[in-house]
């Protein structure tokens, strides 16, 4: 049995946090394009779904290369979105309702149209030079040429992660797209102008932050060549495979750890007991999270991992291969196990960044609702705040893309292109993109049946999955057995019973490819939660599982089931308590 820390809970324990991406999810004017009046016309549904934060992806000012995320202006909200004063109302309506709000904090990198930029690319001798990285051509090249880059560090969007400013004669650090260049942390200037830019948030009510690729803002100095990739599974060409991985000189760097400290005594510090922080690690280990999380450090309160989206991962997130369910099982007890004693996981399925889990892990055909349900079930009951990803309490599912004009994301059309330049069969990669683009999350929010799904009057940014018109909001909260209401009783569970936020963690069946099984415990009280990831019965291994048919079912995704063999896609959470 793993024990957890029994320190006083933080109030985020029986908590559950809903996304919104906000292009995608309500349009109040009919442009196709989401937007923040939008939110707030549909903040009843989420009062009715349970949930107590929102987060809300970027609204600020921007370029939308990277759909928002290049933020060219952190204190204002962009023109396709509103304004400041539909966010304060958006604030406002969601605090009568007690939803607390969570903006987006991208710091890791601006927009090349933020002034900052355009000050620090205006000259070598501008006084924001140094507020980003900027870098000589490699010793003994011609700079501008390939090859002459600083280091060899490929971009996570496809190509060199330098870029030559011709003006200058120099090169600047983008992780990602070339319009979306680093920060340097390394300057103290830059640091308090992000801290400054955080209160301002505060003090206009916001009630915490979620970071994006938090644990990239240090880099390991000088910047060093990385080593090169030269796998290449079944004609699928990783993403950057020609370059270098910087990663181990950016991922978690020798100062994070300072600098995230320096974040909250500047920023959260005198406000831990109503703000919420939640950093977004990619890499990062269990080991480096206890530190991220531990309450006593004072640097996060919980981070989002990706080991365990992942599993399903060859070679690049493009080379798809069949889930093995051990191998989910291994991650998400790792992490478990990691984090009882100190810090806190962050539970989730489904982001913008994540094809839709249904479609993923599930069977979004004959067994959408109950696939959905079980999925629902088996992340909710682990040890953890769990975030739902629009749509997903709907069960949507990935979209028919039927040709690579139909994406829209950045990442997906850059590697489609790169992938097919350098000799990949453009089938297998278009295959890729259906199965794990980003785009497949960015669909509009699937409202009702109507033509615009009941997200636009107008004609929306990106296609509406054509299956809105069966899988949809309307339908599922008039349906007492739909996937909305099966979340709602789990997210109400959470506070209902202690033993799901606080309970201890004991995985069950490691070796089973089919049954996931757990144990949680806390007092007396003990819940047993057991789902069949298989479109086949199965029966569960579980020790002593006759009696714990008998015990109280306290949820389950199968209307009068009861025997010993769960059916497909079956989940089930039974309750006793212990005696002697």
């Amino acid at each position: 049995m793993i024990p957890v820390n029994r320190t006083e809970p933080a109030w985020w324990t029986t908590s559950v946090v809903y996304q919104v991406y906000p292009r995608s999810f309500a349009d109040s004017d009919g442009d196709g394009i989401g937007d923040l009046a939008g939110v707030t016309g549909r903040l009843d549904y989420l009062h009715e779904l349970g949930i107590d934060v929102l987060w809300l992806s970027p609204i600020y000012p921007s370029p939308q290369d990277d759909n928002g995320y290049d933020i060219s202006d952190y204190q204002d909200v962009d023109p396709l979105f509103g304004t400041l004063a539909d966010l304060d109302e958006l604030i406002a309506q969601a605090h009568q309702r007690g939803i607390k709000i969570v903006m987006d904090l991208v710091v890791n990198h601006t927009s090349d149209e933020h002034p900052w930029f355009v000050e620090s690319r205006s000259s070598v001798d501008s006084p924001k030079r140094d507020w980003y990285w900027w870098r000589p051509a490699r010793p003994g090249t011609t700079p501008g040429e390939p090859g002459a880059e600083p280091t060899n560090w490929g971009s996570f969007f496809s190509g060199p992660a330098w870029e030559y400013d011709e003006a200058s004669g120099e090169y600047y650090l983008h992780l990602f797209s070339r319009k979306q260049p680093d920060l340097n942390w390394e300057n103290p200037e830059v640091r308090r102008a992000i801290h400054q830019m955080m209160r301002w948030w505060l003090d206009r009510g916001v009630d915490g932050f979620r970071m994006d690729v938090i644990n990239m803002i240090s880099k390991e100095l000088p910047p060093r060549d990385g080593a090169v990739p030269t796998a290449e599974r079944d004609g699928v060409v990783p993403a950057g495979a020609v370059h270098g991985d910087g990663g181990p000189f950016f991922l978690c760097g020798p100062r994070i750890h300072e600098f995230l400290a320096e974040m909250h005594a500047e920023v959260v510090a005198g406000h831990e007991a109503t703000l919420l922080t939640v950093g977004e690690m990619p890499g990062v280990t269990i080991e480096q999270a206890q530190l991220f999380t531990d309450p006593d450090r004072h640097e996060v309160d919980m981070v989002f991992q990706f080991e365990h989206v992942g599993v399903d991962q060859g070679d690049s997130k493009w080379d798809v291969l069949p889930l093995r369910l051990t191998a989910l099982k291994e991650s998400l007890g790792r992490w478990q196990e990691g984090l009882a004693k100190a810090g806190w996981n962050s539970l989730y399925w489904n982001n913008h960044d994540q094809p839709r889990v249904v479609s993923r892990f599930g069977d979004d055909g004959e067994h959408r609702v109950r696939s959905a349900k079980l999925l629902g079930t088996v992340l909710h009951l682990h040890r953890g705040t769990p975030y739902v990803y629009q749509g997903e309490e709907l069960g949507m599912t990935n979209a028919p893309f039927a040709a690579v004009e139909d994406f829209r994301d950045i990442e997906s059309v850059n590697h489609y292109r790169s992938a097919v330049e350098l000799g990949a069969d453009p089938r297998r990669v278009l295959d890729g993109l259906r199965r794990m683009g980003r785009d497949n999350a960015r669909t509009p929010m699937q409202w009702d049946a109507s033509p615009g799904a009941g997200f636009t009057t107008g004609t929306p940014w990106i296609g509406v999955n054509p299956n809105h018109v069966e899988v949809n909001a309307e339908t599922a909260v008039a349906d007492p057995d739909s996937v909305f209401h099966h979340y709602r009783r789990l997210i109400e569970l959470r506070r209902s019973e202690p033993a799901v936020a606080l309970g201890d963690f004991t995985m069950l069946l490691e070796d089973d490819p089919v049954v996931y099984a757990f144990l949680r415990r806390l007092g007396d009280v003990e819940l047993l939660t057991v789902a069949n990831f298989s479109g086949a019965p199965a029966r569960p291994a579980v020790p002593g599982y006759d009696e714990w048919l008998e015990a109280e079912l306290l949820l389950g995704n199968v209307a009068g089931s009861s025997g010993p063999e769960l059916a497909a896609w079956e989940a089930r959470v039974h309750r006793r308590t212990m005696t002697g």
